[in-house]
């Protein structure tokens, strides 16, 4: 049993671990912050949580981030790019852990990527030599003996799992690998901008980032660790008008013709003991609502340009599988829990 902290609850990823945690049966104490809102109480902002912040498990009062680091057994920070790497290095020097949503562990030891994307130097560089790349279908054994987990990010799970069993076991060629994804609004955040207005984005469709989106590298490096061999990844992003959801459509040169049957075999055998990727039946399409409010990953596979060219189509929940359950998922690779506690929700449908 273990005592959790949130910096950066009233974010949209933030309430979403609030929402989790809350029912976590190994969680028996959950600690809050916000900047923004510090000394209020969560459900004054969020009016869903009204009467489930009260118990004894969660007081619902915003805390100070120190208040929260000195609280908890495990932080999850929820925050800009940036500003991680302090609470990991009170973590680290205090016996705890930290599971951060930013990007700032997301690159293991390549400061000059992250530099280069994200224009900013690693203040507290030993943090990172404790650091883990939190993508459980890659790396769960090195994720359970970690002391800082790097949460993924969800544009980056949708394509790294539609693409890492065809990457791991050759079958494509390297260079180039598209990927054309979309999202909700909610992966622009919570606060206001032209972006996510709603007379912007409603009743529309666009692409942005084009060439330049901080999830490329990511993508990029994900897949340069799995085949052992650098990869060329061309990542092009859309903002769909729906509040949450990704669908990412990959594409890839086969090295060989194979029978789609061939592929759609590897794919589920890859994946066959993985509690959250769902390989779709042969033929079958994604949608972004049978995976709604939840942590599966649905993945379909296809052989298509007269067999030459592997497409492979993911969809997933951006706040869950592509946030805040894949947090909650590495806690529990972390603390030795069983690995669905608190993440085992039935998709909504609608």
């Amino acid at each position: 049993m273990i005592k959790a902290g949130i910096i950066g609850a009233t974010g949209y990823a933030g309430v979403e671990l609030v929402k989790l945690l809350l029912k976590h049966p190994k969680v028996t104490q959950l600690f809050l912050s916000s900047v923004s809102f510090e000394g209020q109480r969560i459900e004054d902002i969020y009016g869903n949580l009204l009467s489930l912040c009260t118990g004894s498990k969660c007081s619902g009062v915003l805390m100070t981030a120190d208040e929260v680091v000195e609280a908890s057994d495990v932080v999850f920070t929820a925050l800009p790019h940036g500003i991680a790497e302090q609470y990991a290095d009170v973590c680290i020097k205090n016996g705890k852990k930290l599971i951060d949503l930013s990007a700032d562990f997301r690159f293991d030891l390549d400061e000059k990527t992250f530099t280069d994307w994200y224009k900013k130097k690693w203040d507290y560089p030993a943090v990172h030599e404790e650091s883990v790349y939190g993508l459980p279908e890659m790396q769960r054994d090195v994720i359970k003996k970690a002391r800082v987990i790097g949460n993924p990010g969800c544009y980056v799970t949708s394509a790294t799992l539609a693409l890492l069993p065809a990457v791991k076991n050759g079958i494509i060629e390297l260079d180039p690998i598209i990927v054309d994804s979309k999202s909700g609004v909610t992966g622009t955040g919570r606060n206001a901008t032209m972006t996510n207005n709603f007379s912007e984005c409603g009743e529309s469709i666009k692409a942005y980032g084009v060439g330049k989106h901080r999830h490329q590298p990511e993508i990029a490096h994900n897949l340069t660790k799995a085949a052992g061999k650098p990869c060329g990844v061309i990542f092009t992003p859309h903002l769909l008008p729906m509040s949450r959801g990704i669908i990412s459509t990959c594409y890839a040169v086969l090295k060989k013709e194979i029978p789609q049957e061939e592929i759609q075999a590897l794919y589920e055998d890859f994946y066959k003991d993985e509690p959250f990727v769902r390989v779709l039946p042969a033929g079958t399409l994604p949608e972004t609502r049978n995976i709604r409010c939840s942590n599966f990953c649905d993945v379909a596979v296809f052989t298509v340009h007269g067999g030459k060219m592997l497409e492979t189509v993911s969809v997933l929940d951006n706040m869950v599988k592509g946030a805040s359950g894949q947090a909650v998922q590495n806690m529990n690779l972390l603390y030795g829990f069983p690995e669905t506690d608190g993440i085992d929700m039935i998709p909504s449908a609608f």
